[in-house]
């Protein structure tokens, strides 16, 4: 054995101290340097901390403290004179292992930067997709729940109860049918008119379409709505509210989608801010006015008047604070220009008669809202 590994006891002009990490006690003790570091005490069992084993503690200028690996967690040993200190160190080859280097603070800088590119690639590619491929997939009882949730949000925002005028009803119930069975969606689409001032118009999941009476108050023949209506149809034809749901919800809202909690709080949350809001991209409500400039030629009416209820609208509230249809239907010049230059002579019957659209406008009753 080298002089190196000589078991002598290592002197000290200033006290060696040791914890064991079981109790508390501050022990004085005295380092012998063998082929493994000895802590020797009076009276007391020497303990072995191998080379290999220590590591450098955290410890005040002029101190070492050490630990070790095989020792308790809370074991230290702190050496205050440093020519021991330096004997020590010279034995333990691994005792800065554990201390972050400068290649691994870049190792850990560079996989952080790069979290943060995927995090924004997920964000603005991965959730856009999956909303795109997932939409259509939703099972419609889903739909419905959902639909159901957002309901109760948006009859609480904007009115208590469905106006239920017998004769207005039956005529609303008559244009919603002539454009269902044009846009080739099932009997399982409701629409209904709700008691508000608040021009606007919404399609929610599971089929559901409501008027609000600001925006039936301010159209002036059965076309203007049927249009508005047309282009709402086309949302659900399209599935974007669900893919609004999902783009907006992101991965909160998949995973809620995967475990079944899609009709408790996180339906609440997105259904209102996300579907009552409904906000929609401009490709989606580009894909609307199609759908709706098709409905309304294969019902043999031009789909102007929509264009001219939602300028009227716009056109005299747009710097409301109202909601009104511009706020949930970003409108464009290119849009109106669309719909006006798709303008074709009138082929088809009228979709409500007079009596029917005066009774119609009459769905809510006299009384204020």
């Amino acid at each position: 054995m080298s002089d190196v590994f000589a078991e002598t006891p290592a002197q000290s002009a200033k006290p060696t101290i040791f914890f064991d990490g079981v109790s508390s006690r501050r022990r004085q003790v005295t380092l012998i340097l063998g082929d493994a570091l000895e802590i020797a005490e009076d009276g007391a069992t020497p303990v072995r901390w191998a080379y290999a084993d220590i590591r450098r503690a955290d410890g005040p200028p002029g101190m070492l403290r050490l630990a070790a690996t095989s020792a308790p967690p809370l074991a230290r040993l702190e050496i205050r004179d440093a020519a021991l200190a330096a004997e020590v160190v010279a034995r333990c080859t691994r005792l800065d292992e554990h201390q972050t280097t400068r290649r691994s603070v870049a190792k850990i800088v560079g996989w952080s930067v790069a979290a943060a590119v995927s995090i924004v690639c997920v964000v603005l590619f991965g959730v856009p997709l999956a909303a795109d491929r997932l939409a259509p997939l939703v099972p419609k009882p889903v739909e419905r729940r959902i639909g159901d949730a957002a309901e109760v949000q948006m009859k609480t925002i904007f009115g208590r109860s469905v106006c239920e005028d017998p004769a207005g009803k039956a005529a609303f119930t008559k244009l919603v049918n002539r454009l269902r069975d044009a846009a080739g969606l099932d009997d399982t689409m409701t629409a209904g008119v709700l008691p508000t001032a608040v021009p606007n118009a919404f399609a929610l999941p599971g089929g559901k379409v409501f008027v609000l009476k600001g925006l039936l108050d301010k159209a002036e023949n059965p076309d203007e709505l049927a249009g508005i209506l047309a282009h709402e149809l086309g949302h659900l034809k399209h599935h974007d509210n669900m893919r609004g749901l999902i783009y907006n919800g992101g991965t909160s809202f998949l995973i809620g989608l995967l475990f079944g909690d899609i009709t408790g709080s996180s339906a609440v949350i997105f259904a209102s801010r996300s579907l009552v809001e409904a906000s929609y991209s401009r490709e989606a409500e580009t894909g609307a006015d199609t759908f709706a400039i098709e409905i309304m030629h294969a019902l043999g009416r031009s789909p102007k008047p929509a264009a001219q209820l939602m300028f009227r609208i716009t056109g005299k509230e747009g710097g409301s604070s109202l909601a009104t249809i511009l706020a949930s239907h970003p409108l464009t010049e290119d849009r109106l220009a669309r719909m006006t230059t798709e303008d074709r002579p009138v082929s088809g019957p009228p979709l409500l008669t007079d009596k029917e659209w005066q009774a119609l406008k009459g769905i809510c009753g006299s009384g204020k809202v």
